[in-house]
């Protein structure tokens, strides 16, 4: 048996689920955008839980910030995140690195990603 190819660094999509609000989110920020430099084939988005309710809703965020991590329409992680550098840059390389980690069986999250993705389309 072949192990299987990682995947494309395109099909990867990283969410940051924050609000304009709350300090951490606004000091994380920087330190999301310095981690996206690191992995130029991937797609990053900040998403204001308050800007965009509509395109999160029936998903309620209480913790900030909260990642989600995407290989094409399939969600791998979901949930809260210590907001350092190395901690994200660890997750997205594991994350395009092992390509046997399951996807989330969860229906709601799996719509979430399909939202975010035509929301916002590749440029």
């Amino acid at each position: 048996m072949t192990p299987a190819a990682p995947p494309s660094t395109a099909a990867v999509l990283v969410v940051c689920l924050c609000a304009e609000w709350c300090g951490v989110c606004r000091d994380y920020r920087q330190r999301f955008a310095q981690v996206q430099t690191q992995f130029p084939g991937v797609r990053f988005l900040w998403i204001d839980v308050e800007d965009e309710a509509d395109l999160l809703d029936p998903l309620d965020v209480e913790d900030f910030p909260t990642l989600l991590l995407a290989v094409g329409d399939k969600p791998h992680f979901f949930g809260p995140l210590t907001p350092q550098t190395d901690t994200l840059a660890r997750l997205v390389r594991s994350l395009i690195e092992n390509t046997s980690t399951p996807a989330l069986a969860d229906p709601s999250l799996t719509a979430l990603v399909a939202r975010i993705r035509a929301a916002h389309p590749f440029l």
